[in-house]
Parts: structure tokens; sequence; C-alpha cells
């Protein structure tokens, strides 16, 4: 992909999602441009909502589930999400009408470590009338008076839950189904715990013997001590309907599921891998990527997924740079920028966080960042944090992202090789395996150039 000195090299004009508006960047014309699948939204969205909830994977419909009478909670995703639960939610209290009253229904945004999400965020994500009809409560796992005790599940994670969760007669669960950087994919199960479980269990699933398994990773659930754990706790505590999503770059959905959490879940991993899996012949020099754009690059912290995405098919020691806004900084709360800033180098933090005997809130987040930046260097293209902000977490800023990727691979030489990923970790690439390519993805072994543990 060199060219000889002197020789200027051909480019091509990338669109970055990056922030609200997005990046457009001059890249190698002979860059890899890894995005999405491009799948057309369903024909009648309403209509495909109705039917996974009408015509579930596994288990009756969900009106066939509810009595009159009975309390309703609905876990959905917090705003640092896409789902669409604007769509979602009405869609459930629509099956509900004339069964259960919407006194008698919560809603619980599954934050899990997370933020609570302000009044005006919740109206942008589930509409003015949801919030004016409905009780909407952000979970809270530090809030401890707050859950029930459940019971030891999975491989000893002591299961606390939210009270309000745990109360209702009917609980459901709405979420959309995309790769997870370590829980092998979002949605079923995840709405549940870490969604709305307590921050002594959250700390559980997510330490450091089971976050530095090479199976926690992208696209595998099988075998994967994470998302084994959380299929363990959902299964042992009584979930009355699942509803999930797959959804396109242009955050429509695509597809619905509903019915019993596991089984639909399962089927809808299928169809989120077909849309945000892609496989690469060989890993690259330099791999330009994003936070994913508004909203889950509005800080710090969740850009970690896109770094993470682009790691899965750099070279050792090649270059990373990924563009997200980060608006809402490190963030400020939670403990991740404490964490991340507590030692002095990424190898540092890796030996801190392996010592320790208890686990720190979003040291996963943390251990995950420095495995990456012990493996390969990272630049980060960001208007909301300075370069002594990134200085701090050991990362480096660009202001010009193709000067950043034409000055590295004039460094690596003439056979250097790039690669884009405009969307993020919306698209997952994954070295394929010339002997099997897809099993690596399917039997619980990971991607050939996983996270190294």
């Amino acid at each position: 992909m060199g060219r000889p000195d002197g020789e200027e090299a051909d480019v091509q004009q990338v669109r970055l999602a990056y922030g609200r508006a997005g990046l457009t960047v001059e890249l190698p014309d002979d860059a890899a441009v890894i995005t999405p699948v491009e799948h057309a939204a369903a024909a009648d969205v309403p209509a495909e909502l109705r039917r996974a909830l009408r015509e579930p994977v596994g288990g009756a419909p969900l009106r066939e589930r509810v009595r009159p009478g009975q309390t309703v909670a609905i876990s959905a995703c917090d705003g640092t999400r896409a789902q669409p639960r604007h769509l979602m939610v009405p869609a459930v209290l629509e099956e509900l009408d004339g069964i259960v009253r919407l006194e008698d229904v919560v809603v619980l945004v599954a934050t899990g470590t997370h933020r609570a999400n302000t009044d005006a965020e919740l109206r942008a994500m589930f509409g003015d009338e949801v919030v004016d009809t409905v009780r909407i409560v952000n979970h809270d796992s530090r809030a401890s008076d707050t859950h029930r005790w459940m019971g030891t599940f999975g491989d000893g994670v002591p299961v606390w839950l939210n009270e309000q969760w745990v109360d209702a007669d009917v609980r459901i669960t709405t979420g959309f189904v995309e790769p997870h950087f370590f829980a092998g994919f979002s949605g079923g199960p995840k709405m549940v715990a870490p969604g709305l479980a307590a921050l002594d269990t959250v700390l559980v699933l997510h330490d450091a013997k089971r976050i530095g398994d090479p199976r926690a990773t992208w696209g595998v659930t099988q075998g994967n001590p994470v998302h084994d754990d959380v299929r363990a706790i959902t299964a042992g505590t009584d979930v009355t309907y699942s509803f999930d999503v797959v959804l396109n770059t242009a955050q429509e959905v695509i597809a619905a599921f509903g019915g019993d959490t596991l089984e639909m879940h399962a089927v809808a991993i299928e169809r989120a891998r077909e849309v945000a899996m892609a496989p690469v012949d060989a890993p690259f020099d330099v791999v330009v990527t994003t936070g994913s754009g508004f909203p889950l690059d509005q800080n710090l912290y969740q850009s970690v997924k896109g770094m993470s995405a682009a790691a899965q098919v750099t070279k050792p020691d090649g270059l990373i740079v990924c563009a997200a806004a980060c608006e809402d900084g490190f963030p400020d709360h939670g403990s991740y920028r404490e964490v991340l800033t507590s030692a002095a180098s990424p190898e540092a933090l890796l030996e801190l966080i392996g010592a320790r005997e208890q686990t720190v809130p979003d040291q996963w987040q943390v251990q995950i960042q420095a495995r990456i930046q012990a493996a390969h260097r990272v630049v980060m293209h960001t208007d909301h944090l300075t370069d002594a902000q990134l200085a701090e977490a050991h990362l480096a800023q660009t202001t010009d992202i193709a000067a950043t990727v034409a000055e590295a691979v004039a460094e690596a030489g003439p056979d250097a090789r790039v690669c884009v990923l405009p969307e993020g970790p919306q698209t997952i690439p994954y070295v394929k395996d010339p002997v099997a390519p897809h099993p690596t993805l399917r039997s619980g072994r990971p991607p050939a150039t996983g996270p190294k543990s």
C-alpha cells in the first residue's frame, strides 16, 4: 500500500460515524472499508414489532402470559444505547392494553453501573407520551437498599436484582442485539444482569479473571465466562417475556424477536451476526475506527468498544486511530477515570488489576483498554477531551486523521495495509480461519486475533 518516495498517494473520502454530525476524512484509496452489510428496514416496523410479541420464537405470545390485575416491569436500555425504545415500549403497552392498567406498569432503565438518565434524555429515549403516562425509574446499582437477594448463580455469582423488577408479577425485557466486546452479544439476558443488578453482582460478572479470558470477546457466547453466567442468572430468576430487535446502520429495525429469553436470544444472535460481523484475510498495519457516533461515542469509556473492534484485526504494535466525540468526557461519574489514571502505563494497569483481590467498579473497561494499548499504539481524535486529559489515559491525540494515517503508512513500508471501520463496533471484523472460518465464532473459540489475556 505504500508509495515510492515523492509519489503522491491516491485517496478516498470516507465518512466516519462521529458525534452527532459525522466526520469525513481522506484515507488511502486501497484501504479496506468495512461496514455492516446493508439491510433495509422492515417494510412495516410496527407490524414487525407486533409479530414478535404475538408469534414468539419460543413459548406463548405475550398476551397469553399476562393476567388482569398483575403488575408489570419492563426493562429497557439506557441512553448510551441505540435501542428504539420509543417504538418498542409502546408496542408492549399496546399488547398489554385491556389486561393491565398503566398505573401498574413500571419501565426500568437498565443502566447497569452507568449514570441515571435525565428527564430530557428520557423524553428523547421513550417519547413524551410514555414519560407522561408510565412510571419510569432509573436503575441504581449502588443503592443497596433497592435490591433483592436472589441467590448464587453460574460460577459463584452472588445475585441481587432491582426490587421493582423482582416484585413485579410480569417481567419483560426489551433490548437490541449486536456484538458485545466481552459478553459476546448484547440484548436478551443482559437486560436482567448486569442491566438491573446490584453493583456487587456486576463486579463479580466483570472481574479480572472473566474479562481476561480470551473467550470473553466479540461474537462468542457459549464458553464465554461472562455470557455463561449472565444466561444462568436470567434462567434462574424467571423472566416472563423477552423482546429484542436487530438494527441496521441507520438504527432502523430490520427484524424483531420475542419469546422465552434464551431461545429468542439465540435466534436473534444469528441474525445480528449476519448484519454486524465481517471476515478479513489478514491483519492490518493501521486501523481507523470510531465510537459509532452518537449516542455511543458520548464518552471515552464507551469508545473502548471501537478500539476493541479495531484490535481484532490490527497487527501487533500496529496503529489504531479512534474517532469519538466524547461530549460527556471520560465521563466524570463512575470509577473509570480514577482507575485509568491510577498507574503509569497500560502494562502497569494490567498488573495492578490482575493483582486485585476485589474488583473495582469500571476496572473491566480499563482492563480491556489497557490490553489493547499494551499490544497496539492507540491515537484518539476527539473534540471534547484535551491532549492533557488523553495523556492521563495513556493516549495520544490527533487533529488530522488523514495525516496520522499517511505517516503510519510511510513508516510501515510499501506493503502497509490499512483498514477503516466507519461505524466502529457496529461491524466487528475478524481474521478468518482458512480451515474453518465460521466455527471460530460459533464454537466458543475466540477469533484468531482475539484479545490477549
